[in-house]
């Protein structure tokens, strides 16, 4: 059975390659199309050129940014709305387009907590996330974002509470706050083991991110067998998309066990 293709929907250039990389690169080297919206940024910054680094390391093709500001730095789309001030209606409207034209069979983005970090621009990404799913299959809802399209499943980036504990000390800041989820409802772990090298390598490919000791430069000091650790499992929870007309499956491939092993 061919992979599904997938469009992974995330705030920052970085969390797709930290948050869903290995699916990514799993589904591109599987035959499927992968593609990535990016919620924040301009195209004309250095981030932005980090981010098309990291997508080709992944195969997911070229970046789909809608140019929002990011809540934290306005400088990153000079001129801009941060995205959490945005209109609702209107980034909704920009992310059904970009559903519309790709037809994913499945689409990825955060978790309702944002994450384990919890950024504003990753909760309001899942919302409008949550709603431009459901409004891209509804062909009276904005019609000018073309022809309506439902994807099969939705997949939220997560992190379960037994994962939280062991890898949070590490992807967080000591001080703040860590957001997880009952391990019971992670309905989709993944191992991308075998893709690791490539979802690091995107991860690296977000230098400015490295340079400045984010998590991207936290991640590139650390022994390669705690990388790995860090790395080889993604962890999801799958939402059905109730008026499905999707051609092709709907499900993420990796098998349903709960626990990191």
């Amino acid at each position: 059975m061919r992979l599904p293709s997938l469009l992974a929907v995330f705030a920052h250039p970085d969390d797709e390659s930290l948050s869903a990389g290995g699916v990514i690169a799993r589904h591109s080297a599987g035959g499927a199309r992968t593609a990535v919206v990016t919620a924040t940024w301009a195209e004309a910054t250095p981030r932005a050129a980090e981010l098309a680094d990291a997508l080709r390391v992944l195969g997911a093709g070229r970046p789909r940014l809608l140019g929002y500001a990011d809540a934290r730095f306005p400088p990153s789309a000079p001129g801009s709305v941060r995205f959490c001030d945005a209109p609702l209606d209107e980034s909704v409207r920009r992310l059904v387009a970009h559903i519309r034209e790709f037809r994913p069979d499945i689409v990825v983005t955060h978790d309702a907590y944002g994450g384990l970090t919890g950024h504003p621009d990753h909760v309001h990404t899942h919302r409008v996330t949550v709603l431009a799913v459901q409004a891209a299959g509804l062909d009276r809802l904005y019609p000018e974002a073309g022809a309506p399209w439902q994807p099969g499943s939705l997949y939220l980036a997560t992190h379960p509470d037994s994962a939280a504990r062991e890898l949070g000390g590490v992807l967080v800041r000591n001080g703040r706050a860590m957001y997880s989820v009952p391990d019971q409802w992670v309905t989709t772990t993944v191992d991308v083991g075998p893709w690791l090298q490539q979802k690091l390598g995107a991860v690296l490919a977000h230098r400015s991110e490295v340079e400045r000791g984010a998590l991207p430069g936290r991640l590139v000091g650390l022994p390669p067998a705690d990388q790995a650790r860090l790395l080889s499992t993604e962890w999801y929870i799958r939402q059905d998309c109730s008026h499905s007309s999707a051609k092709g499956p709907g499900d993420l491939q990796g098998p349903p066990a709960l626990l990191l092993q």
